[in-house]
């Protein structure tokens, strides 16, 4: 094997043209493409970027939304519990003074009733007893034993009507 200097003139003189063919009319589109390859890939990073970044926002925004709806309702439970509490104790309220109206309207009727049957029983008490007073006078008139027993049977008569 022997080294020959024209192979190797020749061979560089080779490359070197095919270097400067490749460079002036395959390097640069080549590396152009590989450039705007490059952009396009950084320009998706940095959009996956901003959506990544809009998307936890848009998550911490719900997360807000989701605890002020929560605390709103419980507010708004609260509120109902209140509200409902307040109209049971209206409600009770009402009742027991309606209870005590009913009541104190009762016993004034009850008291009426009471007063309109006394009078009652002292107008026929009295009516019995003038009866009385003139059924003795007239028998005392006639009998004496008999008296005796007509006043046992008025007696009996005003005693069974009470």
């Amino acid at each position: 094997m022997s080294f020959l200097w024209e192979n190797t003139l020749l061979a560089i003189i080779a490359f070197a043209i095919l270097y400067w063919l490749l460079s002036r009319y395959a390097f640069g589109p080549l590396f152009s493409i590989m450039e705007k390859r490059r952009e396009l890939v950084m320009s998706q990073m940095n959009e996956a970027a901003q959506t990544r970044e809009q998307a936890i926002a848009y998550v911490e925004e719900q997360k807000q939304a989701l605890e002020q709806a929560r605390k709103e309702a419980h507010d708004i439970i609260e509120q109902s519990r209140q509200t409902g509490g307040k109209q049971a104790e209206s409600i009770l309220a009402d009742a027991k003074a309606e209870a005590t109206r009913l009541k104190d309207d009762a016993v004034r009727e009850i008291e009426s009733e009471k007063n309109k049957a006394v009078a009652a029983l002292r107008n026929e008490l009295g009516t019995a007893s003038v009866q009385i007073a003139s059924r003795l006078i007239k028998k005392e008139v006639e009998n004496g034993p008999a008296q005796e027993e007509l006043v046992n049977q008025y007696l009996n008569e005003v005693g069974g009507r009470q």
